[in-house]
């Protein structure tokens, strides 16, 4: 069940239900998102509509085609795998760093993140577990002590974010491998090792890119 929301505009209340109609999956990629349905369907004007498209679209979960109106992404398979080639290549210089300078509050935080983690899993709470897995994966990029390094693997995580939101089995799967490869992953930070924190940070992220499932010929557009 949601928890009551209060918008403080009607952009907002456009958005966070877009958002969570995306999210549990009610749209499909690639569907149509015209401006004047959505606002009768809401009960506001165009105005709301067009700023919560653009929100979502600053987030890579709408594309906004000129002259065509707004549709909701559509990432080919040719693009998760470029991004996670990138992801790969990212975390895993964070994770080196980062076993080598990791705080005993820094590995309670990925402890914590991880708790959180399996709860909204086992809740079917996607929105919540998006948010947790992002902040597992952003606080071995700080720990790394590379500020410019962290901001970039921020950037990648709200990239591939998306790919889960659409492609991920999430509803689907009674378990969830990335709960006990992220503790494995913390279990290689504690031991101060870089070579065997960055080889489960690696198989993590191919484990996590081969669960995605795209239309098969979504790769040929």
């Amino acid at each position: 069940m949601r928890e009551p929301r209060f918008y403080t505009t009607s952009a907002d209340y456009v958005y966070q239900d877009l958002r969570h109609r995306i999210i549990t999956k009610q749209l499909q990629p690639g569907q149509r998102l015209p401006e004047v349905n959505i606002a009768v369907q809401m009960g506001v004007s165009r105005t709301p509509v067009r700023e919560a498209l653009r929100r979502l679209a600053s987030e890579g979960l709408v594309s906004i085609i000129p002259n065509s109106g707004a549709r909701l992404a559509c990432p080919t398979q040719k693009e998760m795998e470029n991004a996670y080639v990138l992801r790969e290549h990212l975390e895993c210089l964070a994770i080196r760093l980062a076993a080598e300078r990791i705080t005993e509050r820094q590995l309670r935080r990925l402890e914590d993140a991880v708790i959180e983690e399996e709860r909204a899993f086992y809740e079917r709470n996607l929105e919540l577990y998006l948010e947790v897995n992002e902040n597992f994966h952003r606080a071995i990029a700080e720990a790394s002590g590379n500020r410019i390094l962290a901001e970039y693997v921020e950037n990648i995580l709200a990239r591939t974010n998306v790919y889960i939101v659409f492609y991920d089995p999430f509803y689907n799967i009674e378990t969830n491998p990335s709960i006990p490869q992220h503790r494995a992953i913390i279990g290689a930070l504690s031991e101060r090792s870089p070579e065997k924190a960055e080889a489960l940070m690696r198989e993590h992220l191919r484990f996590s890119m081969e669960d995605l499932q795209p239309p098969k010929d979504s790769g040929e557009e």
